[in-house]
């Protein structure tokens, strides 16, 4: 009886020694799935993934309008391409122009190779071969005879709300005749439809004569 029972500790310690190496394996495959967890970035929820920055529709030639409390068009903004992203609700726009309608002035276009507007579209950055233009302006009851202006520059921001656009960037201003560089940018006011330059500013002023638009 005590042999037999010698045997099966023997064919159990054998059948053990065999069984060895799948236990070594199972045991390092737990260990090297356990570190991965361990070690792997928390996986987003499902409406985590879904607010990526990434495009929900794109429109060709995409016009955005707003209007005044008079029911009158503010401003408007047309792209080649526009990009709306759903995680903030900012657009981006490819050659956007954008044209302001201030009362009683001549609209304001302004324009650049791209640009972005913030979700909450008050801010719009025009980047890469920006301009500014305003028409000629025939003299009125209460506003004198404006020449044709024309802003150039790097960038501009335009503060939507604030009906204003600056740039910290150079600028070269013409109006009529007269061609002025600043190094340092400027402001213009949509309202009054005035530019205010900053930095070294230089160049050649002509005086518009009078009843003459340029």
């Amino acid at each position: 009886m005590q042999l037999n029972a010698q045997k099966i500790k023997v064919s159990l310690l054998r059948g053990l020694l065999r069984l060895m190496p799948l236990i070594l394996m199972g045991t390092l495959t737990l260990v090297t799935f356990w570190l991965v967890k361990k070690n792997a970035p928390p996986e987003k929820s499902a409406i985590e993934r879904v607010r990526l920055h990434e495009p929900d529709y794109i429109i060709l030639n995409g016009t955005l309008s707003a209007l005044n409390e008079f029911g009158n068009t503010k401003y408007r903004v047309l792209g080649k391409k526009v990009t709306h992203y759903d995680d903030d609700a900012s657009i981006d726009i490819e050659a956007p122009r954008m044209r302001l309608f201030p009362p009683e002035k001549s609209p304001v276009t302004v324009k650049s190779d791209t640009g972005h507007l913030d979700g909450d579209l008050t801010i719009l950055d025009l980047m890469g071969n920006a301009e500014i233009f305003r028409p000629p302006q025939a003299a009125s009851e209460t506003e004198p005879a404006r020449p044709r202006m024309l802003a150039r520059s790097s960038y501009f921001k335009v503060l939507i709300n604030d009906d204003v656009i600056e740039t910290d960037k150079p600028i070269t201003l013409e109006q009529g005749m007269s061609v002025i560089h600043s190094t340092d940018g400027g402001v213009f006011n949509n309202i009054e439809q005035s530019m205010i330059l900053s930095g070294q500013v230089r160049g050649r002023i002509e005086r518009m004569q009078q009843g003459t638009q340029q």
